[in-house]
């Protein structure tokens, strides 16, 4: 799998993170970077013990790294997750709507690391 193809897999935007980004090896040593990130493992315990301001600044900074790196579908669904728990210490979090939210970032970020995982594969192999 190329590069393209990666980002085109999960609804990424490889025309705007190589105008931000240039290089092809720096993007893809980035974007196989992005595996290692814990952003998503905390979201996940954070949701499961409904600690919802863990789970806000985790899925905030999984959407940082989503935008840098132009994982358009995932920046977006974490978007409207953070938005969503961005009032949880002032105001009674909607559970039922985060779940759902949540059900959405969980999908697309599956979808970003499969795909990045066959383009590591293919790296391997070349």
């Amino acid at each position: 799998m190329q590069l393209e193809e990666c980002y085109e897999s999960f609804g990424g935007s490889y025309k705007d993170v190589k105008l931000r980004l240039v290089k092809d090896e720096l993007i893809s040593r980035l974007v196989i970077k992005f595996l290692a990130d814990q952003s998503y493992d905390k979201l996940v315990a954070a949701m499961e013990q409904k600690d919802y301001g863990e789970a806000f600044r985790s899925v905030h900074t999984l959407k940082g790294v989503s935008q840098n790196l132009s994982f358009d579908q995932l920046s977006q669904s974490t978007h409207q997750l953070t938005e969503a728990l961005r009032k949880w210490e002032s105001a009674p979090v909607d559970e039922k709507n985060c779940e759902q939210l949540f059900t959405q970032v969980s999908a697309d970020y599956t979808a970003v690391t499969d795909a990045i995982r066959k383009l590591q594969e293919s790296d391997a192999r070349e």
